[in-house]
């Protein structure tokens, strides 16, 4: 009888393994969810900020309310941006930019 008990351990182990793995998974999975949620709302708060980025802009500096929403931001949303809108000419077979100054 303890022979058995020992293999029926032996036998749960991995299951209980892989219902780990996929709690592991799926808890990582809704961070990961919620940081983007997090950035893209973030980010939408920057169209304060558009009438100082786009070409031929008559406003030399930037307002409070585009520092403010520059701020709230979170460092790693601001690169991840950055480096997603960097890829999308070659994702679309375009030419890289290469852009001076």
């Amino acid at each position: 009888m303890a022979a058995m008990k020992s293999v029926v351990s032996l036998s749960l182990r991995p299951t209980w393994l892989v219902v780990l793995l996929l709690l592991l998974v799926a808890q990582n999975h809704m961070t990961l969810s919620q940081a983007q949620s997090s950035c893209s709302s973030s980010l939408a708060n920057l169209s304060v900020c558009a009438p100082f980025v786009v070409p031929g802009a008559t406003n030399a500096a930037p307002s409070s309310d585009c520092c403010g929403a520059l701020q709230s931001l979170d460092h790693e949303c601001i690169c991840n941006t950055v480096r997603i809108a960097a890829r999308l000419p070659s994702q679309c077979n375009l030419p890289s930019l290469s852009c001076g100054g």
